[in-house]
């Protein structure tokens, strides 16, 4: 008889645990559940079965696809729910299909093109006879395969920034015709001077890494032109299939939408995806978010377009330990490398021909190729991702080979003898023309500091999956090199992670390249004599908490209304878009919050005010926009952005009546009102002459006591010392929340001493140190100044200077102090109880005093960016 009988009904489970003892009696897993995997499934099961989105995190190696497949199944059985477990890659999902299977979960694994997906297995998931396996792109997309979901388990949700983003994301390249066109029909939301860069076949070279952003306004006013240029590109196929899938979903909506432009491509797409807008993934009843590192910023609020996810938290225990063992690299801080960095590219050459299979982490393309040419042994063979998709083994199975990752730090899994080498090279934040606007152009590295960690984290532990294995990471670049060796960026790191950036710093400073070798050598061999200094780093690890970034509350909250504004956009609901920009301000602008960021938000609600004054007539929200266009110059001090949107759109929308620097007239302020307390005759006399003696000599504490008066002559709110305090800056000058300057100096070194490394990393914190006392964020228009009479500078310690610390030497100081007496003594002169503001700013103004003026000339040497001569002396800027 060829008919099938039904098996007797099983009553379904009561929990997600008791399933697995069902399953457990059977099948090819482990015979329990860990005691951390019940843990998280019963607070799942307890507290958030009926939350929309839930994100659990859960480090490599804790069993995260047991958990994440048991939430899965258990809602197939009790709830007969189609459920749908999505992975970054086609891999990735082969490898789960095959872990649920073994641990008695049925499945089906649904890759590839849709059309040639297996009917019988695509049936069993509809029917919720199986968990169905599958990739991101099968729900984010503009025709989802797997668009039917009741559950969506979202696997390694850390990666899914391109995938969320895609359906709306429409990108042209430069080489393709439709480029040049779509600039036409932009023109009027352009800066010209920004069209000219674009449009010209022979570009200045110092150019071509820019991002700019065309005028919201702009593009609003020729969304029509816009749509036209686009739909022509498509039929005439001068974009690529991508574009045309994209152009399906903004179709209609491209005045809702941002440009980014630089001169090798364009994209168009929203500041936050609009998931609500996206049946395939807001339909479901449930959404599980399952990573590694989850963050505490926002950040995953603002990748999946959701204004709340709830949180389950890391389990106990695995909070403190990690999966294997990393030995971090850096060998541009060594000392001879780092005096003659040339030989980098010799070193890296020869690692990676005595190591073998090596995986390697770029940014870009571009970066791939310049590796490839230089660092890349002759006859080593370079695999790319696509090589891989399918099958590793065609890495694996090579005794030599190089797997190149661009911009990709997730989705390759290469345990035990798989990969011993791990390269990233160059600080991973050059993702869409997005990502790079936030972190180049505005400047906001503390929103995205979240994603570039875990990026870090993520692609530093590819070959390290289980407790047993262990992989060095060399990495490469200054800028990465300076990321990771920032105290708070590795406070906010696992401690795991923590513990080893600090003993990879530790052996690769004061150590030079063959010392460095060696130590590779006795870290692959793993045997007593590395196993007598695994005990230093475990111990450091266990005295180690991970801190989250003090922004991170801030941009948290801030992260639901920025999702519901753009929500609201995507509706066409200007008013409550911009009541929900302004919820989302208040937070940014709160505690320690970002300004920069904060910046692009008073940008946009400016834009919004704008449109909804011309709509409605209502004279008032043009008052409203000009308002906040001011609060973003103010918020956007020190980047250039806001003046490259002086678009043909915009011209005369937001102009002002005063037009100089806001600093300069807190500056001004200040002095105005505390004039006749400072400028008394003989206190000043006195004051002054003690102050300059003090500037002019070593002594430290006449030298810092000194600087906390010239703060007082320069206009600062606030003026004060270190208090004694071991880490505070010297002198703090506090412009309110416009600029602050801080100051290390080192008045007593000895002209021909060497600054070295820790008075670099030193002064790198004191903005923070700061900004955590005063419980406020960091201006934008922040420096820290650190002054020194050393000729010399340890080449190490460029490696791991901060963007924000400029070195200053004492004549420089002494010549500001000199203009600001002379700017004071006019001031005196004209009667200190009627000046006006306007006296005190053309006083200044005349001595060359003004804070635009003598900040400019403090930061004229960026420390991350000295170059040295042979000797260790800095070349002239």
């Amino acid at each position: 008889m060829a008919f099938k009988r039904r098996p007797p009904t099983v009553p379904a489970p009561a929990d997600p645990e008791q399933l697995y003892r069902i399953l457990a009696g059977s099948n090819g897993g482990p015979p329990a559940l860990w005691i951390h995997q019940g843990d998280v499934l019963r607070e799942w099961h307890m507290d958030h079965s009926d939350s929309k989105d839930v994100a659990i995190e859960l480090p490599t190696g804790a069993g995260k696809t047991l958990v994440g497949g048991l939430i899965g199944d258990f809602r197939r059985r009790t709830d007969s729910d189609r459920v749908a477990y999505l992975c970054p890659t086609r891999q990735l999902a082969r490898q789960t299909a095959d872990k649920l299977e073994s641990y008695g979960i049925p499945s089906v694994l649904l890759t590839g093109q849709a059309t040639d997906w297996n009917p019988a297995d695509r049936a069993r998931y509809i029917g919720a006879q199986a968990v169905a396996v599958s990739v991101y792109g099968h729900v984010f997309n503009s025709n989802p395969a797997l668009g039917d979901a009741q559950v969506l388990i979202l696997d390694d949700a850390h990666a899914a920034y391109n995938a969320t983003a895609g359906p709306w994301s429409l990108q042209i390249r430069r080489e393709q015709p439709a480029y040049l066109d779509v600039v036409s029909a932009l023109t009027e939301a352009i800066d010209p001077l920004v069209l000219e860069r674009l449009r010209t076949n022979t570009p200045n070279g110092k150019y071509l890494a820019n991002v700019y952003m065309a005028s919201p306004i702009g593009i609003h006013a020729a969304a029509q032109q816009l749509e036209s240029a686009l739909e022509g590109a498509a039929a005439s196929g001068t974009i690529d299939k991508n574009a045309k899938y994209a152009l399906i979903k903004l179709r209609g909506h491209l005045d809702k939408c941002l440009v980014f432009l630089s001169y090798g491509s364009l994209l168009i797409r929203p500041l936050i995806p609009p998931t609500a807008s996206h049946p395939g993934f807001d339909s479901p009843r449930q959404r599980v978010y399952m990573s590694a590192t989850l963050g505490a910023g926002g950040e995953l609020e603002r990748v999946f377009g959701r204004p709340k996810i709830k949180r389950i938290a890391i389990p106990k225990g695995w909070d403190q330990q990690g999966t294997g063992r990393r030995f971090f690299c850096f060998p541009e801080l060594t000392t001879d490398l780092s005096k003659a960095p040339a030989g980098v590219d010799d070193w890296v050459a020869s690692t990676i021909k005595e190591q073998g299979r090596t995986v390697v982490m770029v940014p870009d393309k571009y970066t791939a190729e310049e590796f490839a040419r230089t660092k890349i042994p002759a006859g080593i063979e370079i695999l790319r991702a696509s090589d891989v998709e399918d099958d590793l083994s065609v890495f694996t199975s090579k005794d030599s080979a190089v797997l190149m990752l661009t911009n990709r730090y997730d989705g390759v899994d290469l345990p035990n003898n798989d990969c011993r080498l791990v390269i990233l090279a160059d600080l991973p934040t050059r993702g869409d023309l997005q990502e790079r606007f936030l972190y180049s152009a505005l400047g906001a590295n503390d929103v995205l500091e979240e994603r570039v960690r875990s990026r870090v984290a993520q692609g530093s532990g590819r070959a390290t999956r289980n407790s047993g294995d262990f992989s060095t990471v060399v990495m490469l670049d200054g800028d990465l090199t300076s990321f990771c060796g920032r105290r708070d960026i590795q406070a906010a790191m696992h401690p795991e992670v923590h513990a080893e950036l600090k003993f990879g710093f530790e052996n690769s400073l004061e150590t030079d390249s063959t010392e460095m070798t060696a130590n590779i050598r006795v870290f692959r061999r793993h045997d007593k004599e590395w196993l007598g200094i695994e005990p230093d780093i475990t111990a450091d690890r266990d005295t180690l908490h991970r801190q989250d970034p003090p922004t991170s509350p801030q941009l948290q909250l801030a992260s639901r209304f920025e999702v519901e504004a753009w929500q609201a956009v995507w509706q066409n609901d200007l008013p409550r878009a911009l009541n929900q920009a302004r919820q989302a301000l208040d937070a940014l602008t709160h505690g320690q919050a970002s300004k920069r960021y904060a910046a692009l938000w008073y940008y946009l609600a400016s834009c919004w005010a704008s449109r909804l004054a011309i709509s409605t007539g209502d004279t008032s929200l043009t008052k409203t926009s000009r308002k906040y266009y001011e609060d973003a110059k103010q918020s956007a001090r020190g980047t250039t952005w806001l003046a490259h949107l002086a678009s043909p759109a915009e011209t005369g929308m937001n102009t002002t009546p005063d037009q100089r620097d806001p600093v300069d007239i807190s500056a001004a302020r200040a002095i105005r009102k505390a004039a006749p307390t400072i400028g008394h005759a003989a206190k000043f006399k006195i004051a002054s002459a003690t102050a300059r003696e003090g500037l002019a000599n070593k002594p430290a504490t006449a030298y810092e006591n000194a600087l906390v008066y010239m703060g007082q002559l320069a206009g600062s709110d606030e003026s004060y010392g270190n208090g004694s305090a071991t880490a505070a800056p010297d002198a703090n000058w506090i412009f309110g929340g416009l600029s602050w300057v801080c100051w290390e100096a080192k008045s007593e070194a000895l002209d021909d001493g060497e600054l070295g490394v820790e008075n670099v990393r030193q002064a790198g914190g004191h903005l923070r140190y700061v900004a955590g006392k005063r419980g406020e964020s960091i201006p934008s228009a922040s420096a820290a100044l650190l002054m020194t009479s050393q000729k010399r500078v340890h080449p190490a310690a460029i490696s791991v200077a901060e963007d924000s610390v400029y070195l200053v030497r004492s004549d420089v100081v002494l010549d500001v102090y000199d203009r600001l007496i002379r700017a004071w003594n006019i001031l005196r002169a004209r009667g200190l109880a009627t000046l006006t503001e306007d006296d005190v700013f053309t006083a200044l103004s005349t001595e060359g005093a003004l804070p635009s003026v003598w900040i400019a000339e403090f930061c004229k040497s960026p420390m991350a960016a000295l170059t040295l001569d042979s000797g260790g002396y800095p070349l002239e800027p």
